[in-house]
């Protein structure tokens, strides 16, 4: 079948289409997928094109726009990280005590047992009062207490013992471990 000019032929104008795409991205998974994006507008504007109007500057126009958009899009999100980074804490990398001291604690608590784990993390680390602490659990207050002061005691119990940490030793002894109560 022979096609009339009138067609909506958009396979013949692949091949321009990619390097209008390439030369607007500079990136080659860039440009596909800005020709997939202009395609998909090209396939759901299809009623909206005339035939007496010509394909090919249509389909460029489609392209132009959709990158034009992209571009608004990647500095408006630029404009957000860089705003959002204004109030972000500044923080340097831990020092190796530190981590050593982290990694410990993470080790230690992961040896509680789960009702202790739960108690610990929603009370010291998710800053939950006793009371919430308690609710979300589904214990009593008093429970809730003593999970914790289990919980405490078997923390600095493993944190605090190390090898500078024995009776009639003189090396130094580790950070301790401070619980807010």
């Amino acid at each position: 079948m022979k096609r009339r000019k009138d067609d909506f032929d958009v396979i013949a104008e692949l091949p321009g289409l990619k390097r209008y795409a390439l030369v607007l991205t500079r990136d080659a998974a860039e440009a596909e997928d800005l020709l997939q994006e202009t395609l998909l507008k090209a396939y759901e504007g299809r009623r909206g094109w005339q035939p007496d109007r010509a394909l090919r500057p249509w389909l460029f126009s489609i392209m132009h726009n959709a990158h034009a958009s992209r571009l608004r899009g990647r500095r408006a999100e630029d404009a957000r990280i860089a705003q959002a980074t204004q109030f972000a804490p500044e923080s340097g990398a831990p020092s190796q005590d530190a981590r050593v001291q982290l990694a410990q604690v993470q080790r230690a608590l992961l040896t509680l047992p789960e009702e202790q784990r739960e108690a610990l993390l929603l009370v010291a680390v998710e800053e939950f009062r006793y009371q919430e602490a308690a609710t979300i659990l589904g214990i009593p207050l008093g429970t809730l207490m003593s999970r914790l002061g289990r919980a405490r005691a078997a923390l600095r119990e493993t944190v605090g013992s190390g090898a500078g940490d024995a009776a009639g030793t003189d090396g130094p002894t580790p950070p301790r471990l401070r619980l807010v109560e």
